[in-house]
């Protein structure tokens, strides 16, 4: 009894202030905090996207309160304290992860946590220098909860009644519907706002937009619904030859004009021979569809022109093929005297001056889609592992499989990484990884040269063959303390002016040059190396490199909008020593497939990749993961919304907005290609 006259009632409206201000204060400083690291600069805290932020949390704060206010008041404390709990993990792994990929991380990865960890010396290297605000922010949620538990204590709960209740958590859940409506109202003002709130999913832009919680919580909210874009705008017909219809073109194009050199045709017969397009009965198929979206679909490819066949069809036709993803791999990597075997392949093959390989959310993963799919991977998904239960006729190991080649993929990390034990056999190969057939020594990062020297035997006498290879020896982290290919090689780089960081990526590929001179040498002393096409590019940029170690070794500053993503196409066989093909107009990965299947001789359909054929009549178009687009004569930047020309010319207002349509066709078609199975709802004759 005495106690109880010790202790006061607390007044309900602090102990409501109390409430509302920690939870609003924490996740505004998480916001700002998140702004700080990924902006890397105070002036761009205040923007409009700051306000839009603002707005979203003043409506999340409602909702939580509303929600506390649903228990007792003893609880109040303990439920905030959870809240901020989660904050914190939401925001700091976001801000680690965001600091090794350069982008955030989606819902779906939580699912595959367990991979992830397996990187656990990376992810302690990237806490390290972020300990600064870790430790702040425990520090601030810490402080709340000695105050809230040392408050609570000295203090009587009141007993409101349920009506009272009932009142406050209406007041709250009004609040969080005005609050959130003028939230998304307001982004009316902001085009580029709009688009990642309701059409599009770019993390990095909806969070400098929106906020990193509201990212988040319209990442989760869209992967529960099973969420598929739409086409956020409509074509722009200007007069009736604006209208796409499958003919022959007769005027001669870009790739026409740089490539006469090398052809013993003229245009006129050039553009006399047949189109890559299988006879796939489009009619029959829309009239024979339920589904709106699969009719669509059917009309949309069918309207797509065809590119021609040209002088570079079927040049090497039967011969084998050697395809690798190489982990991080960039022109710097290249060096006469480092790499002297992947300057050969670079400097004796064709030339691809403007390459470039963009790089997507899922990091490698989206990577080797985009170059073995020719499509732009779904965003929100893994779509390398949903596509494991797709069919895909026109993947390169698949198309080679079915007129008799020997098909492998190896990759020299862990088997089921990224869910490639399922995607890699679904496009034709017999797939093997470590811990799946691929016996070499275990180190972080593996050997490519050790990859290339215990598999070559499996294949180099099977003819014809087509080989895959997925390398790791480039991976990140760049430095002579926990990366083995780099400490393995630091004797071939120690002497140059360049910082350690720069020199340990240099060291792990040249693990890659020492796989790539043995699988020559073992080539040519099977025989067939006269009779091989190999095919190389990275994954993506090496994002695990600051960007003054990348300048470094580029030897200038890199633009971050289109530059940093220029990378090197190899294409050689020995034949094209004596050649010379420049191609000297935008390329990118999703080109990759519908040219080498086009020197190949496979049949085809090139209206159903989102890449060309870049031999082929098709004029250039690269895209990238935020939208912005790259032609022969401009570029334009999505988030600024600004264009360049590049050819000194004006740009034309409709012909930006027609790139801009077709930009948003490839993004959506190719989602639906992959949602749908599209593949397998069409048919054509042999």
């Amino acid at each position: 009894m005495y106690r109880a006259t010790k202790l006061q009632r607390r007044n309900p409206g602090t102990h409501l202030l109390i409430i509302f201000s920690w939870n609003f204060t924490i996740l505004l400083y998480f916001e700002l905090l998140t702004r700080l690291i990924t902006d890397d600069s105070l002036i761009e805290l205040i923007t409009f996207g700051l306000f839009n932020t603002l707005q979203f949390s003043l409506a999340t704060t409602m909702l939580i309160i509303a929600l506390i206010y649903c228990f007792s008041e003893k609880y109040h404390y303990f439920l905030s304290a959870l809240w901020l709990i989660l904050l914190f993990i939401i925001f700091s792994s976001q801000l680690v992860y965001h600091h090794i990929f350069q982008t955030f991380y989606h819902f779906q990865s939580i699912f595959h946590l367990q991979q992830g960890l397996g990187f656990r010396d990376i992810i302690i290297s990237a806490i390290v220098p972020n300990l600064w605000w870790i430790c702040l922010s425990v520090f601030l949620i810490g402080l709340f909860i000695y105050f809230g538990l040392r408050y609570r204590r000295r203090y009587v709960p009141n007993k409101h009644r349920w009506k009272h209740k009932l009142i406050l958590i209406s007041c709250f859940l009004s609040s969080f519907f005005i609050f959130h409506y003028l939230a998304v109202w307001n982004l009316q003002t902001d085009e580029r706002a709009v688009d990642v709130y309701f059409n599009i999913h770019h993390a990095n832009l909806s969070t400098e937009k929106l906020g990193l919680l509201t990212t988040v919580r319209i990442d989760v909210q869209r992967y529960l619904t099973g969420w598929s874009p739409t086409l956020a705008s409509t074509p722009v017909v200007t007069n009736e030859n604006d209208v796409e219809t499958d003919h022959v073109d007769t005027t001669p194009s870009a790739s026409d004009n740089k490539l006469t050199e090398h052809s013993d045709k003229t245009n006129d017969e050039r553009h006399q021979l047949s189109k890559n397009k299988l006879a796939i009965p489009f009619d029959t198929l829309i009239e024979q569809t339920k589904d709106k979206e699969i009719e669509q679909m059917h009309q949309y490819f069918q309207q797509q022109t065809a590119t021609n066949k040209n002088e570079f069809t079927g040049k090497y036709e039967g011969y084998n093929l050697i395809w690798i993803t190489a982990e991080a791999f960039a022109p710097y990597a290249i060096n006469k005297e480092l790499t002297p075997t992947l300057y050969k392949l670079a400097n004796d093959g064709y030339q691809f001056t403007k390459f470039y390989n963009p790089i997507w959310n899922v990091s490698t993963s989206d990577g080797e889609y985009t170059i073995l799919h020719s499509l732009v991977p779904k965003q929100g998904v893994w779509s390398f592992a949903e596509s494991a239960n797709n069919d895909l006729p026109f993947v390169i190991g698949n198309q080679l499989k079915n007129i008799g080649y020997e098909t492998n993929a190896y990759h020299n990390h862990t088997y089921d990484y990224y869910e490639r034990d399922l995607s890699h056999p679904n496009m034709g190969y017999d797939y093997k990884a470590v811990g799946n057939g691929l016996e070499i020594s275990r180190s972080w990062p593996e050997s490519d040269l050790e990859m290339v020297e215990v598999t070559i035997d499996e294949y180099v006498n099977e003819q014809p063959f087509h080989t895959y290879y997925m390398t790791v020896s480039g991976h990140l982290e760049y430095n002579f303390i926990g990366n083995h290919m780099a400490m393995k090689n630091k004797h071939y780089v120690e002497h140059l002016a360049l910082s350690d960081e720069a020199k340990a990526y240099l060291a792990g590929q040249i693990e890659l040059d020492r796989a790539m001179e043995l699988l020559l040498k073992r080539l040519d002393e099977a025989n067939v190396l006269d009779n091989t096409l190999i095919v190389m590019t990275g994954d993506h940029y090496p994002y695990g490199l600051e960007l003054e170690s990348i300048e470094e070794l580029v030897g200038a500053r890199v633009d971050e909008t289109f530059e940093l993503y220029k990378n090197e196409w190899i294409l050689y066989a020995t034949d094209m020593e004596d050649e010379q093909v420049v191609i000297d107009e935008p390329t990118y990965t999703l080109d990759m497939l519908p040219t080498v299947s086009n020197l190949m001789g496979v049949d085809f359909d090139s209206r159903l990749f989102m890449g060309r054929d870049v031999f082929s009549n098709a004029e250039p178009l690269v895209v990238f993961e935020d939208k912005s687009f790259m032609t022969a004569e401009l570029t334009y930047d999505y988030p600024d919304d600004t264009v360049t020309s590049l050819t000194g010319e004006p740009v034309d207002e409709n012909e930006l907005k027609k790139l801009q349509h077709q930009v948003d066709e490839i993004f959506y078609y190719s989602a639906k290609i992959l949602e749908h199975n599209y593949y397998s709802e069409l048919e054509w004759d042999e």
